[in-house]
């Protein structure tokens, strides 16, 4: 399936405008703390949620606001999570209202997100006079500038838009994306909203996004914390004209395809940007008896410490990749075992038979000096596999994570 790449971020899809701008809730007046995307019509929508107990106000409203299956805005501000607060509940009610009154939608139509410190108050003033200011600066042009709202210790803007065909008529599909640390899915990573223009029925898109999400935003890591906040949303809008989507058919699975690729590629890019990373990491699984064992063995070594530790100092240590590989829940023999690394500069071999062979160190060193790291290994024991992504890990994470709060 072919998807080309096009301009516009979230509103590249028919039918959304977006905004960003600072309000306030970040003291920094250079960084913009709040995000909206407004859909023309009513979207069929679906979320995905964190698996955290200590989850934020906004995804207990978002919840409730999704129950029918669709939704008309998004609302995101970033600086403050909106966690762990005695009123966190009635903030994020508040700010559907506000998005409700200013853009003259029901309040129940609103997906409301927050990013940032858990257990300090939100401040809804700067936010009450930052929604009215987005209503206003909504535009066709303004998905860089939501995307860059949402950004918490971020370094750069995540967000890519997708065109292809369904039935003889074009349609689109495009994401933007937060997240560089605390991120360990148990259900999501981050922050992630993702548009379409395409004709879905909403149980028909829950269940497209609940399957991409186990292949995609389930399979990064950057330091093994799951967020209090994570979700995933989407909203289609219907307006491309296609033949509307009621049933698992090969227009679904055309989609299906698109929102993956979306995913993925949304996947690489909070993985590449891990607080303090200077490499992205990629482990994939083949020859596994089972998807599950596959998964559970790529995301064990992408989660290793020592082993992304190893990959920041560019150390061909490939014993704590069996380590990794060792521990993981799953039943597999190692004795069957084969590991290679590579990189746009090559490939070495450094396990087989779960045994180390001889290799070169130089060309390791070469190898791991690339700013993407791949890691192979195949059990030779099925047909399933599996790909995590994940990032080194470095001096930087701690000095980034040591005052985060201060």
């Amino acid at each position: 399936m072919e998807f080309k790449r096009v301009e516009g971020g979230v509103c590249a899809p028919k039918g959304f405008m977006a905004a960003g701008l600072h309000c306030g809730v970040r003291r920094s007046q250079a960084k913009k703390d709040i995000a909206l995307i407004l859909a023309e019509a009513p979207c069929a929508a679906a979320a995905v949620y964190t698996q955290n107990k200590a989850f934020g106000a906004p995804i207990l409203v978002t919840r409730q606001n999704l129950q029918n299956g669709f939704a008309r805005a998004v609302v995101c501000n970033s600086g403050n999570a909106n966690t762990g607060n005695a009123d966190g509940v009635e903030k994020a009610l508040r700010m559907c209202e506000l998005v409700g009154e200013s853009l003259k939608i029901a309040k129940e139509d609103v997906i409301v997100a927050s990013t940032g410190v858990i257990g300090q108050p939100l401040p809804i003033e700067p936010i009450k006079e930052g929604i009215s200011a987005l209503a206003k600066a909504l535009s066709k042009d303004g998905g860089a500038d939501a995307a860059e709202a949402i950004m918490t210790t971020d370094t750069k803007k995540k967000e890519i838009a997708l065109e292809f065909e369904l039935s003889g008529k074009k349609c689109r599909i495009a994401a933007m994306a937060k997240g560089s640390g605390m991120i360990h899915p148990n259900m999501a990573t981050m922050l992630s909203f993702i548009t379409s223009d395409v004709a879905i029925s909403p149980t028909l898109l829950d269940r497209a996004l609940k399957s991409v999400v186990a292949d995609s935003y389930n399979m990064i890591s950057i330091d093994g914390d799951t967020s209090t906040n994570d979700m995933v949303s989407i909203m289609a809008s219907g307006l491309a004209g296609n033949e509307k989507i009621e049933s698992e058919n090969a227009d679904y699975a055309v989609f299906a395809a698109a929102l993956k690729t979306v995913a993925v590629e949304i996947s690489k890019m909070i993985a590449g940007d891990g607080e303090g990373a200077t490499k992205l990491l990629e482990c994939a699984v083949a020859g596994a008896p089972s998807e599950k064992t596959a998964k559970l063995i790529a995301k064990s070594v992408i989660c290793s410490a020592l082993f992304k530790a190893a990959m920041f100092g560019e150390d061909a240590n490939w014993g704590r990749i069996l380590c990794a590989i060792g521990y993981a829940e799953a039943e597999f023999d190692i004795t069957k075992i084969d590991v290679n690394l590579s990189s746009p500069k090559g490939k070495i071999e450094v396990c087989k038979n779960g045994f180390g062979v001889d290799f070169s160190e130089g060309k390791a060193k070469e190898v791991l000096g690339e700013k993407e790291i791949r890691i192979g290994i195949d059990l030779r024991q099925g047909d399933f596999g599996a790909t995590a992504w994940g990032c080194d890990l470095t001096y930087d994470y701690v000095k980034i994570n040591g005052d985060y709060r201060t």
